[in-house]
């Protein structure tokens, strides 16, 4: 025994670990550890069956499907890889009891166990009948199945567009219901109608044909049968799945569903325009009897046939009484014909009144036509032409006027001539070519020319140097005698300078 032992102290609480003789007990790593248990658990559940209500359901971007498994007591997290989780024939939801088929392990990252599920299938009809009635619930909130959806069945369509197994019974009878019938176009599209992929093709069908265009390589169809026999719920899922119902619901052509027997019910069913109890009921659907079509057409030829004679007949016996009541002819002229007598007869006196006042009124005018008339209106425009005529006299005084008011303003012009005052000893002070008005611009300008009658001289401003008054007799003004008026028209205008 160690001096520890003997003290009376824990052997656990040493600080360092070291081994002890007789210990066969290594210390692990937690990877060791959890790959021990990681194959414990696979090798001691390689294949369980596990029955649960999923929980928790999320389908990541990959494609790998995670979910919880849950039963009163417990809950265990499962995992669907993308391979097996693209061959369910269902849509997981919450709250749908399934069976489970995988195998356990663990993840160490979490130390955790779980199940990789291989297989789930829905654990009884109970489950899938509560699937199906919550998927029907959601797509009723959607309004899909709404009656103002519907739209009615084209009366004789051309072209049938049927989506259904090649080589099954239905296509038989849907053919040969058709052909009994009306012999109609038919375009088939094969799909798979139960198992794995049968929804994808379904979905894929009714869209293409509701996205054929008119005029393309195939006729586009006027109506479109989706059909199938009969069987178990499990066999008709297909028509149940969430991708059948909405391309049934969006499909631009009017749709029958007729999948299954009579007492058979399927999503698709609420989805389409109409519900058909049997294929062969829809092929009788979608299109009338040609032999009643024909009787019928015959009955309406006939009955058309009759109405316009009829109505030929009441039309003519309408107009013949209408006939009877009208006026003849001769009634409805004979005003006309009388007032036609009387105009004839006003005619000719008209004429006769009119020959004599045109008589009369050439006698007035002829009788005005005198000579000594006509000498008196020659005598008067003579006078009038006299008149106008350009005498020397008036000539003479509008040239008087004219020269009178040329002198006049050739005077005007004189005056105000800036040279003239120059002519009698006033000089005109420039700064270049700005006149200097005042002794401040003078002396900014520095420098001046002083320009006089015959010529200009230069000269400096000092600013400094006094100036000297004019004497009274150098502003004085002297006096003028007035001049003498011109002979003729009165005083003219003064000249300013002179």
């Amino acid at each position: 025994m160690s001096p520890e032992d003997e003290a009376g102290f824990d052997v656990s609480g040493r600080l360092l670990a070291e081994e002890r003789a007789g210990d066969n007990a290594p210390p692990l790593s937690v990877s060791e550890l959890s790959s021990l248990l990681k194959r414990a658990v696979e090798d001691r559940f390689g294949h369980v069956r596990l029955r649960g209500e999923i929980s928790g359901f999320k389908r990541a971007g990959s494609g790998h499907i995670y979910l919880c498994l849950k039963d009163d007591n417990a809950v265990i997290d499962g995992v669907m890889w993308k391979g097996g989780a693209a061959r369910l024939p269902f849509a997981p939801q919450d709250g749908v009891e399934v069976i489970a088929t995988g195998k356990l392990t663990t993840y160490p990252g979490r130390s955790k166990y779980q199940i990789v599920i291989e297989r789930m299938e829905l654990a009884g009809e109970g489950a899938l009948m509560a699937l199906l009635e919550k998927l029907k619930q959601k797509l009723a909130a959607e309004g899909l199945f709404d009656r103002d959806r519907k739209r009615r069945l084209p009366f004789m369509p051309r072209v049938i567009g049927v989506v259904t197994s090649p080589t099954g019974a239905v296509i038989r009878d849907i053919l040969h219901r058709l052909e009994d019938r009306c012999p109609t176009q038919v375009l088939l599209w094969p799909v798979l109608v139960q198992g794995q992929g049968a929804a994808e093709q379904v979905a894929r069908a009714v869209r293409g044909f509701s996205d054929m265009q008119p005029g393309g390589l195939l006729p586009r169809p006027d109506l479109v049968i989706v059909a199938r026999g009969g069987g178990s719920i499990e066999d008709l899922w297909s028509f149940n799945e969430e991708i059948v119902v909405r391309a049934v619901a969006e499909c631009s052509i009017p749709i029958i569903s007729a999948v299954g027997h009579e007492t058979d019910t399927t999503l698709c069913d609420y989805a389409a325009d109409v519900r058909a109890p049997t294929p062969t009921a829809a092929a009788e659907m979608a299109v009338p009897v040609r032999a009643e079509l024909l009787a019928m057409l015959t009955e309406q030829g006939l009955r058309m046939d009759r109405a316009v004679r009829r109505g030929a007949a009441q039309a003519r016996e309408r107009l013949e009484m209408q006939a009877r009541l009208m006026p003849t002819p001769d009634m409805l002229l004979a005003p006309q014909r009388q007032k036609l007598d009387q105009m004839s007869d006003g005619l000719v006196s008209g004429l006769r009144h009119r020959v004599a006042d045109a008589r009369a009124y050439l006698g007035q005018a002829g009788g005005a036509l005198r000579p000594a008339l006509l000498r008196q209106y020659v005598s008067r425009a003579a006078e009038r032409v006299d008149r106008l005529r350009l005498r020397p006299d008036y000539l003479t005084r509008v040239y008087q006027d004219r020269a009178t008011t040329f002198d006049r303003v050739s005077r005007l012009f004189t005056s105000v001539n800036p040279d003239l005052p120059l002519q009698r000893g006033f000089a005109r002070v420039m700064a270049g070519d700005r006149l200097v008005k005042s002794v401040a611009e003078a002396q900014a300008a520095g420098a001046v020319s002083l320009h006089f009658r015959d010529g200009a001289v230069g000269a400096s401003i000092d600013g400094d140097a006094p100036l000297e008054k004019p004497s009274a007799e150098a502003i004085s003004t002297p006096s003028r005698a007035p001049r003498k008026p011109r002979e003729g028209k009165g005083t003219d205008q003064q000249d300013l300078f002179s």
